[in-house]
């Protein structure tokens, strides 16, 4: 293929030669017949010079002519490949929405500045978008789009000359600052850049709101390279998070120590899934205001073989971000199942699920599975998903809970009052039960305010035809007024604590004790 173009090209210029040439000879001739060299032939034929050697003059010059076409074509040819070069290089190294830096060149430019400014301070900021992923759900890609492309406008406004601004990819940013006097310096811009990127960004009629949590990473022994750089960056930005959002966190080698250490916990935890280290525990739930025991909620503890019984709050978030959430899930509902198995047949389980999980299209089919493979009945099963999974994808959600539902499987939406939903998501997504969460619960007796605020979500929710729960209920003064209230179950310290499957028998078997004020005591022994 490449040897018949260059046949063709070839073909073309001799092709260009010959026309050239023959301009030359009719030129000649014209010139011959209108007399036009009269004194060039004088000349001629002084000099005993013959017409043919005019030909010849007029078909070189043709020649000429010929040549200096090609090389203009060549030339204009060599431009044009190499503008098509540079931007080819160009779209390889920059962000093709925002048209900042890409990681390929901000990683070159990183590099080469710690390297350029060895004796001096080099600095990489890791700049992670606050609640972008809440308007990317809640107004479309096109709103995406657009705040990315203002977070990269403002970035250039408000960063210090010479800097090199990125795009990572998602809603990640990052920043190489020139060298700047010490550390008040760097947290100052740091502060900046929180500050305008948190400025409101208008969209159609809506302000969308956003904000940033920053890592800083400085150059120095444990810091070497981008690569380097960016890992400590990131390591600060959790820090970041943990500590908040819309902060900014220097990098400090106990970070690192942290970091080792979630990775072992990671790798127990892999170990302890296989294992079965990791049960169901059960915590009762009655009714208002007879008190009777209606169920349990499942609740996981890991059985660690040298730190002892582990809460979900130090391994959950973990098996949420790795993956291991779902196989986690399935084995403690599949082991709760069977422990149900003697249990009366009025008892219901219920068990909370992260909200990625809502995600998989499969999920339904996933707990079916496992009622099958238990025996366990699906109406006496109740499904809790978290506010937060309902802003993740609106309609993967509607249809996994018309899954479960069609089952016979009830959905109760959990901890509600802390997060996103809304009376649209109550009404399109029809859920079977309310949760109040325990943070409300818990200062209904010290704050009117609270109180007014659990009394409108019963009523909100009696008003909707939903069942209403009380979580958190830990003083015989609240449960008299959620009683009072018409709230339908309670669940909290006053009725016991999460136990083990021994310990839940022996609660069926005895019924539910009295209730008294010793959720201090319940919680000390859980």
């Amino acid at each position: 293929m490449a040897s018949g173009k260059r046949v063709g090209r070839g073909a073309s210029e001799f092709y260009d030669l010959l026309c050239l040439m023959m301009i030359g000879v009719c030129g000649w001739l014209a010139g011959i017949q209108l007399g036009a060299f009269r004194t060039l032939d004088t000349i001629m034929i002084d000099h005993g010079l013959t017409e043919l050697v005019m030909l010849g003059c007029f078909v070189g010059l043709g020649a000429i002519v010929a040549s200096l076409h090609k090389s203009l074509r060549l030339r204009r040819a060599l431009r044009e490949r190499d503008s098509a070069e540079a931007q080819a290089l160009s779209v390889t190294r920059h962000d093709a929405l925002t048209g900042l830096a890409n990681r390929r060149c901000f990683v070159e430019g990183v590099d080469a500045g710690f390297r350029r400014e060895a004796e001096k301070t080099a600095t990489v900021l890791l700049i992670d978008l606050d609640r972008f992923k809440p308007i990317n759900d809640l107004y479309g890609h096109a709103a995406g789009d657009m705040v990315l492309c203002t977070v990269a406008e403002r970035l250039k406004q408000v960063l210090p000359p010479g800097s090199l601004a990125a795009r990572l990819g998602g809603d990640e940013f990052a920043a190489m600052l020139p060298p700047l006097a010490g550390r008040e310096a760097i947290a100052r811009v740091a502060q900046g850049v929180i500050a305008a990127l948190s400025a409101p960004i208008s969209w159609q009629k809506s302000e969308l709101k956003i904000g940033a949590t920053i890592g800083i990473a400085l150059a120095g022994e444990s810091v070497s390279g981008a690569e380097a750089a960016l890992h400590a960056a990131d390591l600060a930005m959790y820090q970041g998070k943990k500590d908040g959002r819309g902060t900014f966190r220097f990098f400090e080698n106990a970070m690192g120590e942290e970091l080792r250490a979630r990775a072992l916990l990671e790798s127990e935890l892999r170990g302890a899934i296989l294992a079965g280290q990791i049960e169901p525990f059960y915590q009762p739930v009655v009714s208002l205001p007879g008190r009777e025991l209606i169920g349990f909620e499942v609740l996981a503890r890991w059985l660690h073989p040298e730190r002892g019984v582990l809460l979900p709050s130090e391994f959950i978030p973990i098996a949420e971000e790795t993956g291991m959430i779902g196989e986690l899930s399935y084995d403690l509902l599949r082991q709760a199942c069977r422990d149900a198995a003697a249990w009366p047949s009025h008892l219901q389980l219920a068990l909370n699920v992260a909200p990625q999980q809502f995600q998989d299209h499969w999920f339904a089919e996933q707990i079916l599975a496992v009622l099958n493979e238990t025996g366990f009945p699906a109406h006496r099963l109740e499904i809790e998903i978290t506010e937060s999974a309902l802003i993740q994808d609106l309609e993967a959600t509607r249809a996994t809970l018309t899954s479960l539902q069609n089952l016979g499987v009830r959905i109760a939406l959990d901890d509600f009052g802390t997060g996103y939903s809304s009376l649209y998501h109550l009404r399109e997504l029809k859920f079977d039960k309310l949760k109040i969460d325990r943070s409300y619960v818990n200062s209904i007796t010290m704050s009117d305010e609270r109180a007014k605020l659990v009394d409108a979500i019963i009523k909100l929710g009696s008003s909707l035809g939903l069942v209403m729960t009380a979580e958190g209920i830990e003083t015989s003064g609240s449960l008299d007024w959620l009683e009072g209230q018409g709230c339908d179950f309670g669940q909290g310290y006053l009725f016991g604590k999460p136990m083990s499957k021994p310990e839940a028998d022996m609660y069926v078997e005895g019924g539910a004790p009295e209730a008294s004020d010793g959720a201090a005591a319940g919680r000390a022994a859980a």
